[in-house]
């Protein structure tokens, strides 16, 4: 786990607009137009995950966006998962990783902190493992679920409040996707990652901000669809994509949208706005 120090906000924000989006490739979101439409968004706070990049090819380039300055987690291996983070705001601290060496090698988890004097909050983007393309990376999954579950416990435990945006890779309910029955089987939708999101959620520990404002949304919830067929063109997707936050702040979610006007990936960004201070 790495640290890097910065000066704290000076400033505060009444209302913070809050959006995750998985990338699949921040060069390929760029070039169809993904910066363009985030500068038009007055966003605070950016997570973006499945990167696929490395420094050079981010730092100068793509680590701002706007008045939004991004720090990245980058995996060792190139072309493959990492995660990041613009705000327009300067951390108190900065957080690479989970102190898992697996995962911290894959670049799936950067934290800044906003620490001010009687609170503690902090602002996640994470990319949990996909399972789908055999057993070896399903049991992967399920170890990185085991580690993650603690260490979001503790982080609460301390007193530290949190938004963590991200591809969870796991639609939590059947009103998640499309098909639910041919599903059941397969990882994203199995039983075992169904009853860890319903452990993470149980008696409000932590909150599943988009369906506290939509409970009963089904098919306008879909921020996934497989590039195979016609998953795009026939709204044949899931809801992979979430904001996870402690009650203080869910509590404080206004509005919730999904963006699917414009294509940047084969996922589309989630929008929340809090009536939050950073």
């Amino acid at each position: 786990m790495l640290r890097a120090s910065t000066a704290e906000a000076c400033f505060e924000i009444r209302h913070m607009k809050v959006i995750t989006a998985n990338l699949n490739g921040i060069r390929s979101a760029a070039s169809k137009g993904f910066f363009e439409w985030l500068e038009l968004q007055s966003a605070d706070v950016v997570g973006v995950q499945e990167i696929k990049a490395q420094t050079d090819q981010v730092e100068g380039i793509l680590c701002k966006a706007g008045q939004l300055q991004g720090h990245f987690h980058y995996a060792s291996r190139k072309g493959y998962s990492g995660v990041g983070l613009y705000t327009a705001e300067e951390p108190s601290d900065i957080i690479f990783g989970l102190g898992a060496d697996e995962f911290d090698l894959e670049g799936r988890w950067i934290e800044k902190r906003f620490d001010k004097p009687g609170r503690k909050l902090s602002l996640i983007s994470c990319y949990f493992p996909s399972g789908s393309s055999g057993d070896e990376r399903q049991a992967a999954k399920f170890r990185f679920l085991d580690i993650i579950y603690p260490h979001l416990l503790n982080l609460k435990q301390s007193g530290r409040e949190f938004i963590l945006m991200g591809d969870v890779n796991v639609a939590h309910q059947e009103i998640d996707l499309k098909n639910f029955k041919s599903n059941s089987k397969n990882s994203g939708f199995l039983p075992e990652e169904r009853a860890w999101m319903t452990k993470l959620f149980e008696a409000g520990q932590f909150i599943d901000v988009y369906r506290r404002l939509h409970p009963l949304s089904t098919e306008d919830s879909y921020t996934w669809w497989s590039n195979r067929g016609q998953a795009w063109a026939k709204n044949v997707g899931w809801r992979l994509d979430y904001q996870i936050a402690t009650r203080g702040i869910a509590e404080r979610a206004m509005v919730a949208s999904i963006h699917k006007a414009t294509r940047f990936s084969d996922h589309a960004p989630l929008t929340v706005h809090y009536d939050f201070k950073l």
